[in-house]
């Protein structure tokens, strides 16, 4: 999962651009770019590490222009370092640079294609580079010296036709603007808004509205299913429907784990949805078991909180915050290896005693995964003296892997896959284990935009939106996904990339990209 986000401004969009990203954080914390153009120029920063560690001042001066791109991200196969953060680059035509958030499912038959008939060299294993490149090539096919809209139009029309998977984009054209652009099923978010200056309108896009509400823009709409959306550096939007068949099927677990709380998607507030799984998971918890003896409701922090208040107010029982989080310890769903979320775990929460103690506490997380993180809370709850440790998931059994851009591990290291509910209550430790349904979980989002007809739940059902996902595809993702792999990455430094584009500046440490 990653972050992106695009401004076309009338002043310099630096900063804007970097209290975006900061916004987007809990997106991606494997690195972070920023590129900005300025008189046709691109300068760009980049590097692994959080947002706040990756731009310096220095970084910052060198960043000029009124239109910029930037992103989070972390790796979904494994991969890591300065090479593939983004936005990724390409000079012709006009040069483009692009931010991608998704997964292509088509990524290597793509690729091998661009070599073989575009002659075009991709120099990374990302399928953003991929994507950048199918785009690009599909731009050069309308061999114009100046683009038009129906131009940008026509190149993503035909980039759509070639690719396949979950993708939400935002590309910066030198000396003609930005376009953004969403998969045929909306799998992946993507917002737009803008807000009125003395200079004139910007606008923004971004993968979750709190970007734009931090910085003063309105919503103004969701990029549609297989939309696209173009502002030209003069800051006149178009935007035309490039797909001939859409339906709208965005990622349920986005509501789930990784979007922020207060982020309406696809018109739906994630808050809410949020509420709408706790109380649909206390009908459920009275239902099997009327004469509860649930003493207090303890939420993991942080994406669990708001489904463990609405739980604990049906179930007419003390809500409580057993657990304090340590803010300055990364993701663990994120952590590379099952050793560093081992230790990540411990490191990041630790129980207050009080609250735990001679009582029987109902834990509440967003999902079970490898299901590392609950047995080693559930462990510590009883070392804190909890008489009984109840466990509540706000989403179904997870099964299967992702293939649109989360990182969901190869199948067999998902602690539900090929295991009953009461195996993996045995597995985690729990006295009593319960699950979400997973029509409960889709009426919780549902009943925020009624228009939405189905979600990708395929983490949950195995049953993948896109149509192309077989056997042979899943088994080649988990050799790549799969935590010896992972053990065996290539170690990069972490060295920045701190470029400005066909522009040398002086400093002794730009590098030209072209």
């Amino acid at each position: 999962m990653c972050g992106i986000v695009g401004v076309v401004g009338k002043s310099d969009v630096n900063l804007q651009l970097y209290d975006a990203l900061t916004m987007l954080q809990h997106r991606g914390q494997d690195a972070a770019g920023i590129l900005t153009c300025h008189n046709g120029r691109f300068s760009q920063q980049k590097a692994n590490g959080l947002v706040r560690d990756v731009f310096r001042t220095r970084h910052m001066q060198r960043l000029v222009g009124h239109s910029g791109i930037g992103h989070v991200r972390y790796p979904t196969a494994g991969s890591s370092g300065p090479a593939l953060a983004q936005p990724f680059y390409v000079n012709s035509p006009y040069g483009i640079a692009l931010a991608h958030n998704g997964n292509l499912t088509n990524a290597a038959e793509v690729s091998d294609e661009l070599y073989r008939t575009d002659m075009r060299h991709v120099n990374t294993d990302s399928d953003s580079e991929v994507l950048l490149n199918v785009f690009a090539q599909e731009l050069l096919k309308r061999n114009k010296l100046q683009p038009m809209a129906e131009d940008i139009f026509a190149a993503v029309e035909g980039m759509q036709k070639r690719i396949r998977g979950g993708y939400a984009c935002v590309a910066l054209i030198a000396n003609y603007g930005l376009v953004a652009f969403r998969d045929p099923h909306g799998i992946r978010p993507l917002v737009f808004g803008k807000r009125e200056t003395k200079k004139g309108t910007e606008y923004m896009v971004a993968s979750e509205s709190v970007a734009l509400d931090v910085l003063g823009y309105t919503l103004m709409r969701d990029v549609k299913p297989g939309e696209a959306i173009f502002i030209t550096g003069e800051g006149e939007l178009h935007s035309k429907q490039c797909s001939d068949v859409v339906e709208l099927a965005p990622c349920i677990f986005e509501h789930v784990y990784f979007a922020r709380p207060d982020s309406i998607m696809d018109g739906v507030s994630v808050y809410k949805s949020r509420l709408r799984q706790g109380e649909r998971l206390a009908e459920k918890i009275l239902k099997e078991r009327p004469d509860h003896d649930i003493d207090v409701v303890v939420p993991i922090p942080d994406s669990s909180r708001v489904a463990g208040q609405a739980l604990a107010h049906v179930l007419g029982v003390k809500f409580r915050e057993g657990l304090v989080k340590n803010r300055y310890i990364g993701r663990t769903f994120i952590m590379p290896g099952q050793k560093e979320r081992r230790k990540s775990v411990r490191q990041k929460l630790n129980p207050i005693r009080l609250e735990f103690e001679g009582k029987n506490v109902m834990l509440v997380d967003d999902s079970i995964v490898r299901g590392t993180t609950c047995q080693q809370i559930i462990q510590m709850a009883r070392e804190a003296g909890a008489a009984k440790v109840y466990f509540a998931s706000a989403a179904p059994a997870v099964k299967y892997p992702n293939v649109y851009g989360i990182d969901m591990p190869s199948a067999k290291e998902l602690i539900a896959h090929g295991r009953t509910d009461q195996e993996v209550c045995e597995e985690i430790g729990a006295d009593w284990l319960i699950y979400q349904d997973l029509d409960d979980l889709i009426a919780a989002s549902r009943e925020g935009n009624e228009n939405i007809k189905g979600f990708d739940c395929s983490v949950f059902t195995g049953e993948y939106v896109t149509g192309d996902v077989n056997e042979e595809y899943l088994y080649q993702l988990d050799a790549a996904r799969n935590d010896n792999q992972k053990s065996k990455g290539d170690k990069h430094n972490d060295e920045g990339e701190n470029t400005v584009i066909g522009l040398h500046n002086g400093d002794g440490d730009d590098v030209g990209l072209g």
